[in-house]
């Protein structure tokens, strides 16, 4: 199932709204540095790669914005080490 991912800049948080639950990646901005905090999904989303694509949407802003990220996080962490054609993005 494909979310619909929203920004919101304000609360510094990606969220991906399903039926069931709100999937979140929550990120700290200094300058150009992302630190993502937070992941977050319902337990019954769990296992279904939601929380990827909140990730997804995330590192594809940080690139967009020239922007580097500090994975504080252990699941965004474990998906750079499983997804390393986002390693430039690591600071």
């Amino acid at each position: 199932m494909k979310l619909d991912i929203q920004h919101l800049p304000g609360q510094q948080r990606f969220e991906g709204r399903h039926p069931s639950g709100v999937c979140e990646l929550d990120y700290v901005r200094q300058g150009q540095v992302l630190t993502f905090t937070h992941t977050g999904t319902p337990p019954a989303l769990r296992g279904q790669g939601l929380a990827a694509q909140v990730v997804e949407a995330g590192l594809q802003w940080a690139r967009e914005q020239g922007c580097k990220v500090v994975p504080a996080c252990s699941y965004v962490a474990l998906y750079l080490q499983r997804h390393p054609e986002w390693n430039d993005l690591q600071a």
